[in-house]
C-alpha cells in the first residue's frame, strides 16, 4: 500500500514538473505557479484516463508507429486545450500552442524520465 502511495507521490510530482518546466518555455502553455501545475496534472491525467478508456471501448487502445503517434499528439493537444479551460493557473494559447505543448511535453517528460531512471527511480508521467 505505502509503495503505491509513493510510486503516486513521485508521479504526481514529476507530472507537475514537467508541465511546470514547460510552461516556463513559453512554447504554448503558461503556468502560474507549481501548485497550478499539481492541478494541472491531475486534470490532465483524468481527462486523459477517459478519453482512452472511451477510446478502448471502440478498439482503439493500442495504437503503435507513425499514425499512432498522430493520433496520441491529437489527442494530448486536445486534452490540453479542454484542461485549460477549467484549471485556475494555466492557459493554453490556441490549438497551435496545445499542440507545441503536448510535444515540449512529451519530450521533456523523456528527458526527467530518462535522468530519474538513472537514479533507479521509476514512474509514469502524464
Amino acid at each position: 500500500m505505502f509503495g503505491a502511495i509513493w510510486s503516486f507521490l513521485v508521479w504526481l510530482v514529476v507530472s507537475a514538473l514537467v508541465i511546470w518546466i514547460v510552461g516556463r518555455m513559453g512554447l504554448g502553455l503558461k503556468v502560474r505557479g507549481f501548485g497550478a501545475a499539481i492541478i494541472s496534472a491531475i486534470v490532465i491525467s483524468i481527462v486523459a484516463a477517459i478519453i482512452y478508456w472511451i477510446l478502448g471501448l471502440f478498439g482503439l487502445g493500442s495504437m503503435s508507429g507513425f499514425i499512432g503517434a498522430i493520433i496520441s499528439l491529437v489527442i494530448a493537444a486536445v486534452i490540453l486545450k479542454f484542461s485549460g479551460a477549467f484549471v485556475p493557473g494555466m492557459e493554453v494559447e490556441g490549438w497551435g500552442g496545445a499542440f507545441i505543448a503536448a510535444i515540449a511535453i512529451g519530450v521533456v517528460a523523456w528527458l526527467v524520465l530518462w535522468l530519474l531512471g538513472l537514479f533507479g527511480i521509476t514512474t509514469t508521467v502524464l
